[in-house]
């Protein structure tokens, strides 16, 4: 297939409550929306999940749309591409800025499926029917509020529960809620908030029998959590620290993890998050898909990607209703009993709401090849 048109839409959407973590709160949700076309008229969707305020990773909307502008869409512009496995090696000659290669990367999958006439999950190798999903709670101001929360999602049927944690804003509140939901599967999110300095404290953690304790030392750190991670019985599960197969590959081999998180926009695109997939399924390393506050079009990435094996872990890929009033596709994402469909019409299997699209649309760009 060949690239003719690239449309970049910088969106702005409001989420329904804002979303606190030890970073930061984030309720308007800025993001770039990509279109891509062949030479048959096909068109194929991504999203960049990159944030405002590099405070996730280096990456925020504007650099994202810098480098696509700049340099990523003249590289895919009038090539023939018989894979989208290929766009990677066309754009290798451009270091990190992985978010901004997989919000044009997952346009090309979800243009190669529909030119397939297949669900984009099948053409990832996808094997379920339906995704098991949990939820991702941000910071609340008390534990009473937090545990409304969580009674109001489990009331939904989410099999997992996510909290965030920060120095100071743990130990109270997990205790919290393993005595008001002693049996339910709760994982605890520190965002890179601690250190080793904080090796007694982590420790403690252990008694709340957490599923997991996703990154809690440095964005950027491999060697300590190895460290940490043999001092505790809880599973350490990365999240900032894997951007590539490698990041993965060193970190199983140091014993720095015991679980991935495997997210698109961090590791390039579907098919690097693939490659993690099969490597973490061949040395027995359970893998789930995290989540960025996607709008509809990510999610259904997400949903697509979780469906393959390995994905043994309840992620964040949440309904639509979750965080929006409207989403901008259709039908809307949805949660029946903690699951989700995984859809079979061709590509992402969802319709993008194009007056939606319009409606929070505040800027574009088109490209020609």
């Amino acid at each position: 297939m060949q690239i003719t048109d690239v449309t970049i839409r910088k969106m702005k959407m409001r989420m329904k409550e804002p979303f606190l973590t030890s970073f930061g709160t984030m309720q308007d949700k800025q993001f770039l929306l990509l279109e891509v076309h062949d030479e048959l008229g096909n068109m194929g969707w991504g999203e960049s999940v990159a944030f405002d305020a590099p405070w996730y990773t280096e990456e925020t909307v504007e650099t994202n749309l810098h480098m696509l502008r700049d340099f990523l869409i003249p590289l895919l512009l009038g090539k023939e591409i018989l894979h989208p496995d290929r766009v990677g090696s066309l754009f290798a000659p451009i270091r990190g800025n992985n978010m901004a290669k997989a919000s044009l990367e997952c346009a090309v999958w979800d243009l190669y499926a529909k030119r397939e006439g297949i669900p984009l999950a099948e053409a990832l190798g996808g094997q379920r029917q339906r995704i098991e999903v949990g939820i991702s709670i941000g910071i609340q101001k008390d534990l009473v509020d937090l545990t409304d929360h969580v009674q109001r999602y489990l009331e939904e049927g989410y099999k997992r529960i996510k909290v965030k944690i920060k120095p100071g804003a743990e130990m109270d509140i997990l205790r919290g809620l393993r005595e008001a939901f002693p049996d339910v599967p709760l994982m605890a999110d520190a965002n890179s908030a601690y250190s080793l300095d904080d090796i007694d404290l982590l420790k403690r953690l252990d008694k709340f029998d957490l599923l997991m304790i996703e990154q809690p030392l440095a964005h950027d750190d491999i060697v300590d959590h190895a460290v940490l991670q043999k001092q505790m019985k809880t599973p350490i599960c990365l999240d900032e620290s894997i951007h590539s197969l490698e990041d993965v590959r060193k970190a199983v081999e140091l014993g720095s993890t015991k679980v991935i998180n495997v997210k698109i926009g961090r590791v390039g695109g579907l098919s690097e998050a693939k490659r993690i997939h099969d490597y973490c399924m061949e040395k027995g390393v359970p893998v789930w898909c995290g989540g960025m506050l996607e709008a509809g079009i990510g999610r259904a990435h997400n949903i697509a990607l979780t469906s393959l094996p390995n994905f043994v872990l309840p992620g964040d890929t949440a309904g639509s209703s979750r965080y929006w009033e409207k989403d901008i596709i259709e039908p809307e994402v949805v949660v029946e009993d903690g699951y989700i469909t995984v859809p079979t019409a061709p590509g992402i299997g969802f319709t993008p709401d194009l007056s939606t699209i319009e409606e929070f649309t505040t800027d574009i760009w088109q490209y020609r090849a």
